[in-house]
């Protein structure tokens, strides 16, 4: 072998070797395929979850807002009959 030339190899072992190498890379795109896919539906999941639980909170703060209110009104219901003289006989 002189000098600078590479040691032949048989051109069948050389294809299968890049057969095996290209199958290799065509099995991990399809993993990475396959896992970036159910990233995006998790994704998709926790987007609608979080949707949900913000308009859960909206609600829960009207609910909280009405709330508040009705019981300065019974307060104020309740100050105003304490307030009130006794009835006379």
């Amino acid at each position: 072998m002189c000098c600078g030339q590479h040691p032949s190899f048989p051109k069948d072992s050389v294809n299968d070797n890049s057969a095996s190498v290209l199958e290799n890379l065509r099995d991990r795109l399809a993993d990475t395929e396959a896992r970036l896919a159910r990233a995006r539906a998790r994704e998709a999941q926790l987007t609608r979850r979080l949707h949900e639980m913000k308009r859960f909170l909206s609600v829960m703060e009207i609910l909280e807002g009405y709330l508040k209110r009705r019981f300065r009104l019974q307060q104020q219901r309740f100050a105003r009959l304490l307030s009130l003289p006794p009835p006379t006989l």
